[in-house]
Order: structure tokens, then C-alpha cells, then sequence
């Protein structure tokens, strides 16, 4: 699936939810799905800085498509980690560096989030374009 079509199938996903008490649930339930984290990369050069949380993330590139795992000490945090995995993990390092990530707008997240959670998605989606960037200069 391509990037936008992922995003698409989250915001239909999210539109389900009236209240945003319910759309955080389900953020706890994404978290409490995503694969385990291999303790190899719980590292101090995989926490990501700007997040209040702890939030580990480590990629790799394979087939010329960039992979992500990772995982936090906060519960709708690592709902957030799911997500953002969910939309750019698997897709080329183009792609990732080319994507509007509309569905952080879309669902409401931008607005709901504490502007430390809120800082931290920031500098999550940075963190993941680097990895996708370190990984296209490794390709050329």
C-alpha cells in the first residue's frame, strides 16, 4: 500500500470515533498491538530527543525499502510510534521523503496532543525522514 493509502484507511478508521476519549483508547490499543521491541536496540542513541517520553526507534533498509520499529514508555505515545510505523515503514526512502502526513491534521491528532506529545510526534517524523535520507545517500 502506498503511503497516502495508508493514511486514508487510518483516517476512515478514526472517523468511526465520536468522542476523543474513544479515539485515545484506541491509540492505547495500537500501542499495546505493535510488535515488541528487541531490547538489542533500547539504546541510548535510538531515544529520540525532543519527547517528554521515552520513545526508542531503530530502522533499516531492505530491498530498498525502509523499515521502522519502536516502542515507548508512554502508553498513547507508543500508540503514536504504531501509527507512524504503520504509515512509513515498508515505503522507499523516496517516498518517505516526499509524504504529507495529513492524517496527523486529519484525525485530529495535532490538536489533542500536549504540546510536549505534540513536539515529540515532530521530532519523531524527523527522526524517521533522517533514516530515510542517511539511507537514499547510501543508495546513491
Amino acid at each position: 500500500m502506498t503511503i497516502n493509502e495508508i493514511q486514508e484507511e487510518i483516517i476512515e478508521e478514526f472517523a468511526t470515533f465520536d468522542e476523543w476519549m474513544d479515539k485515545y483508547g484506541y491509540l492505547i490499543e495500537l500501542g499495546n498491538d505493535l510488535e515488541p521491541y528487541d531490547d538489542t536496540y533500547r539504546v541510548d542513541q535510538n531515544i529520540l530527543d525532543g519527547c517528554q517520553s521515552k520513545v526508542w526507534l531503530h530502522a533499516w533498509m531492505e530491498d530498498g525499502k525502509v523499515y521502522f520499529m519502536g516502542d515507548s514508555d508512554a502508553i498513547i505515545v507508543k500508540g503514536i510510534v504504531a501509527l507512524m510505523i504503520r504509515v512509513l515503514s515498508g515505503q522507499s526512502p523516496d517516498d518517505i521523503l516526499s509524504s504529507e502526513l495529513k492524517f496527523v491534521e486529519e484525525v485530529g491528532l495535532k490538536d489533542h496532543l500536549s504540546p510536549t506529545r505534540s513536539n515529540g510526534l515532530v521530532a519523531m517524523i524527523k527522526q524517521m525522514r533522517l533514516f530515510a535520507l542517511a539511507f537514499k545517500a547510501k543508495q546513491a
